[in-house]
């Protein structure tokens, strides 16, 4: 049973930092892709960042680069995504999901996904 789990979102203070966990089961993490999405009330799901099977090729969306970084221990069956430098418009319910092929490049489109974590909030707030 394929299963994702984030956590480590919270509450942090604007310029803090944040590590964002998703814990993978039920499949060999290292075959496929992973994605972060993010989604804020009222707006669509948008890509966060993603990596890759095996190579660990990696890819950002343009607020992410810079600040974010994403990154996969396979011992663990876990990928990260740390955050920094964090601002109020990253609020934001985050999400990990599974490229819904092996061997396939991951990429920012929610499409291309098919098993998704239940999400973790984030919030920005002073």
């Amino acid at each position: 049973q394929v299963q994702l789990v984030e956590s480590g979102g919270g509450l942090v203070q604007p310029g803090g930092s944040l590590r964002l966990s998703c814990a993978a089961s039920g499949f060999t993490l290292d075959n496929y892709g992973i994605g972060w999405f993010r989604r804020v009330p009222g707006r669509e799901r948008e890509g966060v960042s993603c990596i890759s099977f095996s190579d660990g090729v990696t890819q950002y969306a343009d607020f992410a680069k810079g600040r974010f970084t994403i990154s996969r221990d396979s011992g663990k069956d876990t990928v990260y995504l740390q955050m920094n430098s964090l601002k109020p418009e990253d609020t934001a319910v985050y999400y990990c999901a599974r490229t819904h092929r092996p061997h396939m490049m991951a990429s920012l489109i929610p499409y291309e996904y098919d098993y998704w974590g239940q999400g973790t909030q984030v919030t920005v707030s002073s």
